[in-house]
């Protein structure tokens, strides 16, 4: 059943080309999101006290919705924090000066083992896992640090996730709706992956070299740490043998909880969760051993430096995922029952609305298809809206009469790149926060090389089906 759209759905579509005008002129997008709320639950409501009591409780869901991903990230930083005023860090990072010598073996060499560890346990453990001990590296050989998170971005929350080959939470999905097998989606899936994947990635690094050798980016201005001001200033006397020992530990604990997560078959929230606890260890470890007396005291402190730069890293982006989380499930929780009853979410009615205005064909059903799968990543989660792309695609399939798994693969492709983590900016926030680059400036980064592998992709599955 097509919802009717109302004026719900055009106040959100409005705003949603506003913030992302907003975003490519480089202004800030705060306010604007914050007077869509208002608009949209006044609109809905009808009450003003109302509206405005949805501007602070669509913030505190949005927080709610990101907070595991805000301490995760804030424990990392604080570890990394501890092994680089320990100086643990360059003992950990000796070893792959040798392999990544120069900026493309720094990109390639942080994408292609992103990916791998994606495929398994999905981006953000990944990010975790890698961010730490080859950020460090990639700088010293040359790569700015937002080259380094765009290669982390690409090939882990664009090629593995949108894959997703070993763990098939997104396969499953689509090929559910689709009615069809999930071998027949995955099978679909692998050309498009592969095809999207490289067009994008070779874009990225092109236009990332061109910027460098501009002198637009370079890795002079690169700040690996939180902050200046405590304990990181402080010098820690630690003997070669005893920074060889945590060098080693370190590593071997990180390997431990991947061979967790492979026996214990976790993934996503719990793959970081282990990773995040373990970070806590590290920390209070070495903190411990290394400040003796004073241990507890820095333990603490290094902990709140964490905390200050992960909540300043995510203050700009709560506003702007408490409005985009109005397009999905967070609208009732945040506004109330208010959308139409027969409604899917406002991000869904619009992706099934401009399935039903188009006419048939299998050029008109690709590009529909990629419209789709993106107007529903636009969320920020990828995952939410990738079931309608599959009921869309075997719609289309049977008024084609064929490609229906090319449809279904192409539509989970769209959805995930776009709300998987490598255009909305919360989404992408692990690996900016993990690189200490604007999450912003990255997502504009990524805008040309993803649209491209878009119509590239959209392009080579006109002719698959």
């Amino acid at each position: 059943m097509i919802v009717e759209l109302t004026a719900l759905h055009w106040i959100y579509v409005v705003f949603i080309a506003l913030i992302i005008g907003f975003m490519v002129m480089r202004r800030d997008t705060t306010i604007i999101c914050i007077v869509g709320i208002f608009l949209i639950a006044i609109t809905a409501t009808g009450s003003l006290a109302h509206a405005v009591s949805s501007i602070f409780n669509s913030f505190g869901y949005a927080i709610t919705e990101l907070l595991s991903t805000i301490l995760v990230i804030s424990i990392i930083v604080a570890m990394s924090h501890t092994l680089t005023a320990t100086g643990i860090n360059d003992v950990m990072i000796s070893p792959f000066r040798r392999l990544i010598r120069n900026p493309p073996m720094a990109y390639w060499t942080i994408g292609i083992l992103m990916m791998v560890i994606s495929w398994f346990f999905w981006p953000s453990p990944a990010v975790a896992l890698l961010g730490a001990v080859l950020l460090p590296v990639a700088i010293r050989a040359g790569l700015p640090a937002l080259g380094a998170a765009m290669a982390m971005n690409l090939f882990g929350h664009g090629i593995a996730l949108s894959g997703d080959y070993v763990i098939q939470a997104a396969p499953k999905l689509t090929s559910d709706a689709a009615g069809i097998p999930i071998q027949d989606v995955i099978n679909a899936s692998i050309p498009l992956v592969f095809i999207m994947g490289l067009v994008t990635t070779v874009t990225a690094y092109y236009l990332l070299r061109r910027d460098m050798k501009r002198g637009v980016l370079t890795t002079a201005s690169t700040d690996l740490s939180p902050s200046q001001e405590t304990s990181s200033n402080q010098p820690v006397l630690l003997s070669l043998a005893q920074k060889q020992f945590f060098a080693i530990l370190v590593p071997l604990l990180f390997v431990a909880d991947v061979i967790a997560m492979t026996n214990l078959n976790l993934t996503g929230g719990d793959a970081t969760a282990i990773i995040g606890g373990t970070s806590i260890l590290i920390l209070i470890l070495i903190s411990l051993f290394s400040y003796k007396n004073k241990g507890l005291e820095k333990s603490t402190s290094l902990l709140i430096e964490g905390f200050q730069f992960g909540f300043k890293v995510f203050g700009p982006v709560i506003p702007i995922a408490a409005f985009f989380y109005l397009g999905d499930s967070g609208f009732t929780k945040i506004i109330g029952d208010y959308l139409p009853k027969a409604s899917q979410g406002i991000v869904n009615d619009l992706g099934a609305a401009l399935a039903s205005i188009v006419p048939l064909s299998k050029t008109v059903g690709a590009i529909t298809l990629t419209a789709v799968g993106a107007i529903t990543g636009l969320d920020g989660s990828g995952f939410s809206g990738i079931s309608l792309a599959g009921s869309v695609a075997s719609l289309f399939a049977a008024a084609i009469g064929k490609g229906a798994a090319t449809l279904t693969a192409l539509g989970q492709i769209a959805a995930i790149w776009v709300g998987g983590g490598t255009l909305i900016p919360w989404a992408l926030i692990p690996a900016a926060a993990i690189c200490n680059v604007d999450p912003f400036e990255l997502a504009r980064r990524n805008l040309v090389p993803v649209v491209v592998g878009l119509i590239v992709t959209t392009i080579a599955a006109i002719f698959l089906i």
